[in-house]
């Protein structure tokens, strides 16, 4: 079992936050995730502490999708991936509309096509081949202009993988079907099989196993400094 903490990308004290980071690799935490709402974006945050962190994974939780192109997320990825030394994990989600369309000005429609074509054109540009994609939601290069398939300057030095925050049937079984790992954000022990039926579908058609699946899902876990405290916490809940 792998331990981990968040962070919100959603400004003020950051040298508190890096300091809290340092602290959290210093015991001996796996990994921290940076959460992206409607404040500061993840992956300035996340290259801010890959230079004031050695050893913790560095986890995007999560990058939204329609907030920027997938070569934008492509780049983020492999340059937050090389500059850390291979310790980030690209952590990816749909949103909601009122974040996408109120805040971005971007359709939400299609979010599992948008999500699959995403991680298809990460991964093709993280390979080091030039970028040629026809897709439903996406086309590079863009048809009937002067621009031609292009391979990035810069290579991926590692691997990158990618985590998908999923709830409905149909982003889960994608996640089983194409993903590294599950943001399992909304988890409930009580209701475990509502989320693995699809999961377990989309590795099955994929031909994969649960072990195949790094299943990353949240405990709030709290620390009082007496039993005294403790029972009082537990009582007011």
């Amino acid at each position: 079992m792998r331990t981990a903490t968040t962070v919100e990308a959603s400004g003020g004290d950051w040298a508190q936050t890096a300091e809290f980071v340092r602290e959290a690799e210093k015991l001996g935490l796996d990994i921290c995730w940076v959460a992206e709402a409607w404040g500061a974006e993840a992956p300035s945050v996340l290259g801010y502490l890959a230079a004031r962190t050695s050893r913790l994974l560095l986890g995007s939780g999560i990058i939204q999708l329609g907030t920027r192109t997938p070569m934008a997320i492509a780049r983020a990825a492999i340059t937050l991936s090389n500059i850390s030394g291979g310790r980030f994990l690209l952590g990816l989600g749909a949103s909601g509309p009122q974040v996408i369309e109120g805040l971005h000005g971007v359709a939400f429609g299609r979010p599992v096509t948008r999500m699959r074509e995403t991680v298809e054109i990460v991964r093709l540009a993280a390979s080091g081949t030039p970028v040629s994609f026809a897709g439903r939601e996406f086309t590079i290069p863009l048809p009937g202009g002067q621009g031609r398939p292009m391979r990035l300057s810069m290579r991926a030095e590692y691997p990158i993988p990618v985590y998908l925050a999923t709830l409905g049937p149909a982003m889960l079984r994608l996640t089983g079907e194409i993903a590294d790992g599950w943001l399992g954000t909304s988890f409930v022990p009580e209701a475990a099989a509502a989320y693995f039926r699809y999961l377990d579908e989309g590795l099955a058609a994929a031909g994969r196993s649960r072990a195949s699946l790094d299943v990353c899902q949240g405990a709030e876990v709290a620390f009082c400094d007496s039993a005294e405290s403790l029972g009082a916490m537990v009582a007011s809940r």
